[in-house]
């Protein structure tokens, strides 16, 4: 563990978001050197008592001196509130890591995922000497993934990926969860459901797009998967295909994966080089990966590859990932690395 002397402050933007609290889950089990976790979110929250760093503490409103001293800035909230507020995190001189999704188009932006830094090469290898580096993204789970597929398969001859993801309801926080509760209860009783969120019915469903009247958009979701993996790859790998599926599940994001090579590869070839990119690559007697044992799990965990039946070189990849823990881990081990560089 590192010394105290060495501990830093940390402010969690979003702090009430499932991926804020997930993040200060990880933040006391990782045992990452604080000296102090300051919680921020919307007025709306504000004096909430939660917990952080194995304490009591209470949700604050942004104020003109919440990064005062911050070494780094999460952001865990909703896009909108990102871009609101990590400008002042950054004028106080915190590094903002965000993972939010917010703040990915910004020009200076550095999408990281630190496990891939052995595959391919970490974006503190583009800095310019003497250039500060204050704002960095970490990808969602389901970009994580895709680009941590087409990263790895590359080097194996990697013509073309078409990835399917199946979206949790968490992805929406806990309004999401609650919906679908209430949903599927009322669906059991032959009851008229509440369609607030989505505007359609997400129980017992599959969705490609929400309702009329849905405050969010299904598009969004996929667009953010899409523009991660392009800004990741572009120039260094093949770009998926990307399809975000709403699936009727809590927790987790399972996926699949279709890959075409030059030649047909060796399965076990494939499967230690998605190793390698820091994928888990479930052994030949393991349980294959789901929405629901994959919870708790750092990285996106694959069943080992598939040949297809009909094509000789393409083979199947079948996965999932938790959608709160993977970039939860990514966003700490960033900071790790940024503290010992």
């Amino acid at each position: 563990m590192n010394s105290r002397k060495e501990a830093v402050r940390v402010a969690i933007a979003g702090a009430s978001s499932l991926l804020g609290k997930e993040l200060s889950l990880w933040l006391e089990e990782s045992n990452f050197p604080t000296i102090d976790i300051r919680l921020l979110d919307e007025e709306i929250v504000a004096g909430t008592l939660t917990e952080a760093g194995g304490e009591p503490a209470v949700i604050e409103t942004v104020t003109e001196d919440s990064f005062e001293r911050v070494r780094f800035a999460f952001f865990t909230g909703s896009p909108e509130f990102s871009q609101r507020h990590a400008p002042e995190a950054r004028h106080a001189g915190a590094v903002v890591i965000d993972l939010s999704g917010g703040l990915g188009a910004e020009a200076n932006a550095k999408l990281w995922i630190p496990t891939l830094d052995t595959v391919l090469p970490s974006p503190l290898a583009t800095v310019p000497t003497g250039e500060a580096q204050c704002l960095f993204v970490v990808p969602s789970a389901a970009s994580d993934a895709a680009i941590s597929i087409c990263a790895a398969l590359a080097p194996a001859g990697l013509e073309r990926l078409a990835v399917t993801v199946l979206q949790p309801v968490s992805e929406r926080g806990p309004e999401a969860i609650e919906e679908m509760e209430s949903q599927v209860v009322k669906l059991l009783s032959f009851q008229p459901v509440s369609k607030i969120i989505y505007d359609t019915q997400v129980g017992f469903n599959l969705l490609s797009s929400y309702g009329p009247e849905s405050r969010v958009k299904l598009s969004d979701g996929r667009a953010r998967i899409v523009n991660e993996t392009r800004r990741y790859l572009t120039g260094r790998a093949p770009v998926p295909a990307v399809m975000l599926i709403q699936a009727p599940v809590f927790h987790s994001h399972a996926f699949t994966a279709y890959a075409e090579f030059k030649s047909a590869p060796a399965l076990d070839d494939l499967g230690a080089r998605l190793q390698a990119a820091g994928l888990n690559v479930a052994r030949a007697n393991d349980e294959p990966p789901t929405n629901v044992n994959v919870v708790g799990q750092s990285r996106p965990v694959l069943r080992r590859p598939e040949r297809d039946p009909s094509i000789e070189t393409g083979v199947w990849l079948w996965g999932a990932a938790d959608n709160l823990r993977v970039p939860a881990v990514a966003a700490m081990a960033i900071a790790e690395k940024l503290l010992a560089s």
